[in-house]
């Protein structure tokens, strides 16, 4: 199914919304879900439907159906293995963060150009030199890669990760990447998060 960026990015709060209800609710309409989330009702029908079918008239979604449906349709069902470059604060923290796991995210490794980073994190998982990077992925067959290294140095590590098997990256370095065909780029682009939160304080 070709399901658009859009909506991806919407379906994730749906179920955040869905999965703090008390354990007391049983069922939702799609009309409750929009009014909560701030999203149309008709759109937030439209994108329910294509992970859970429609609602049953009068008594809408079984909630943990639809939960289910959703965890399912976004892959956090099953276990996707990650690596990551840039073994700095940011990417200390989450090499170490445990609540990936709840998403189906596990970051194995991390790889680093500095030598005085080679070692092991605090939670346990090795940081090796980026020089292994292409044949340790080879081996483990990870499909996401992570950037956590400065801007000047984001696009060389975007081509060593296509050219090594990744095919999803996640970047946190504030630049815009080029990457091989069919690699998709999720970039996190903090400096432009903050520019609004500062414009909006300013008003």
């Amino acid at each position: 199914m070709d399901v658009s960026q859009n909506v991806m990015r919407r379906l994730p709060i749906y179920l955040q919304y869905l999965k703090q209800l008390p354990p007391e609710h049983k069922n939702i309409s799609s009309k409750t879900v929009a009014e909560n989330v701030g999203l149309g009702e008709v759109l937030v029908r439209k994108d329910l439907s294509l992970v859970s079918g429609a609602g049953r008239p009068k008594t809408g979604y079984d909630i943990n159906g639809l939960i289910n449906s959703l965890e399912t349709f976004l892959g956090y069902k099953s276990e996707n293995t990650a690596v990551l470059i840039g073994a700095g604060k940011l990417g200390n923290a989450l090499l170490d963060y445990k609540g990936f796991c709840d998403y189906g995210l596990k970051i194995i490794a991390a790889f680093d150009s500095d030598l005085n980073k080679i070692g092991v994190s605090e939670s346990g998982k090795y940081i090796y030199p980026i020089t292994d990077f292409e044949e340790f992925n080879r081996q483990i067959h990870a499909k996401i890669g992570i950037i956590t290294v400065p801007a000047k140095e984001a696009q060389s590590v975007c081509d060593l990760m296509c050219k090594s098997g990744i095919q999803a990256i996640w970047n946190f370095a504030p630049v815009s990447l080029s990457a091989a065909e069919g690699v998709l780029v999720q970039n996190e682009n903090m400096a432009a998060s903050l520019a609004l939160l500062s414009s909006h304080l300013t008003k």
